[in-house]
């Protein structure tokens, strides 16, 4: 008998034919990252599972099953024991493995899956075996349900090994990190913008971020948040370079020659077109922010069609469709909320408008645009570009 095992199950992967070969070797990679700072572990994908096995004492089974957890293209987790392929080691096994795990518990049932269609007994025999075998165990103290237990015991017939398994925990699920391309986030210090990021990494994508700042209007304190924020959201995006931008001389030129109630509108088209440079210098394929359709001023349909119209990439909006209470929802689950409520202030507050324009037409706009040197701000800003690097895996390349 082996030791104890994670095996992590992958659903979308499933579907993607012949470049699903392509997805598993991403999946597992990334898997390896993970694992490295909590021991050596054997991890390799076999059978639409991600095989996560201890090299010896040393290895943080604990840790490495919280990892497991975080990494996107993973629908569910699971410990579990191996055994020999007979049934005499799969009933010694349930027997000893099985009733630590049904403690405090008071109904379970029994699953089968036979991929090994060669062994001898059928799946409801299996089960039946089984079955009898952990109330002979457990002395009866918990009870089979078969439509609603506390508990599924799955015992796995595999091409080398048995394997028997109490519960399961979810993944993170969508897709593997980097599977498909990079994408540029627009962070700010708000609730919003952390959850679109890990939003779109679980659909694949690798994070980069970008986070305007304006000293000395907005202090050290908010940019170490954004820092935090960044940190945390690691947790699932394995690795994210924050690249800052000072917007402080572009708003002290708005506030000094443009109208105050455009002053929001044109102060996001200077951000989407410094984002959109720094996107393409770093290979992102499409901007990343966390608006949500009517949220405020600057987010109504007829503003973000005046801020898109400021540059010729794909802007992926997550949250668009959420209300508040869904977003801090997801921000709760990635754990960034607590940091996104601490009372620092963004660039986005810095001389707000007291009216600003919420359906704003182009050419008003553009009219206001006119009165100040957009291409020489925008080279001007993006001079002062610095790049911070952060991960919580530290073997993560």
């Amino acid at each position: 008998m082996t030791d104890e095992v994670i095996l992590c199950k992958y659903g979308e992967i499933i579907l993607k034919g012949q470049n699903r070969r392509n997805f598993e070797s991403m999946l597992v990679k990334e898997m390896r990252r993970r694992a490295s700072p909590n021991g050596i572990f054997k991890i390799y994908s076999l059978q639409s599972t991600i095989y996560i096995e201890p090299q010896n004492e040393l290895c943080d089974m604990d840790a490495m099953y919280e990892t497991a957890k975080h990494v996107f293209g993973i629908i569910s987790v699971n410990r579990a024991k191996a055994c020999e392929k007979n049934m005499e080691a799969i009933i010694a096994l349930a027997k000893s493995y099985l009733p630590e795990k049904l403690i405090g518990k008071r109904t379970f049932k029994v699953d089968c899956r036979r991929s090994d269609k060669s062994f001898p007994l059928t799946s409801p025999e299996i089960m039946r075996e089984v079955g009898g075998a952990i109330l002979e165990a457990t002395g009866g103290s918990v009870k089979v349900d078969v439509r609603d237990p506390e508990v599924t015991v799955t015992v796995e017939i595999r091409d080398k090994l048995a394997y028997i398994r109490a519960g399961q925990e979810p993944g993170a699920g969508g897709l593997p990190i980097r599977s498909a391309g990079r994408g540029l986030l627009l962070l700010s210090g708000g609730i919003d913008s952390p959850v679109a990021g890990c939003m779109m990494a679980k659909r694949g994508l690798e994070i980069e971020a970008l986070h305007f700042e304006s000293f000395p209007y907005t202090s050290e304190r908010a940019r170490e948040k954004v820092m935090t924020l960044a940190e945390e959201m690691c947790e699932f995006c394995s690795r994210i370079h924050v690249h800052v931008i000072s917007l402080t001389h572009i708003q002290e030129v708005l506030r000094d020659s443009c109208e105050e109630d455009y002053f929001t509108l044109l102060l996001r088209m200077f951000m989407m077109r410094l984002a959109e440079r720094c996107a393409k210098e770093y290979k992102c394929g499409a901007l990343i922010t966390g608006e949500s359709l009517g949220q405020v001023a600057s987010q109504t349909l007829a503003a973000i069609g005046v801020t898109d119209s400021a540059v010729n990439i794909p802007v992926l909006r997550p949250c668009i469709g959420l209300d508040k209470n869904e977003i801090i929802a997801e921000a709760r689950k990635y754990g960034t909320f607590e940091t996104s409520i601490l009372p620092y202030e963004d660039c986005c507050t810095v001389f707000t408008p007291r009216h600003p324009k919420t359906q704003p037409k182009i050419e008003d706009v553009m009219r206001e645009l006119g009165k100040i040197d957009f291409e020489g701000l925008i080279d001007e800003a993006y001079a002062t570009l610095t790049t911070e690097t952060k991960l919580v895996f530290p073997e993560y390349k």
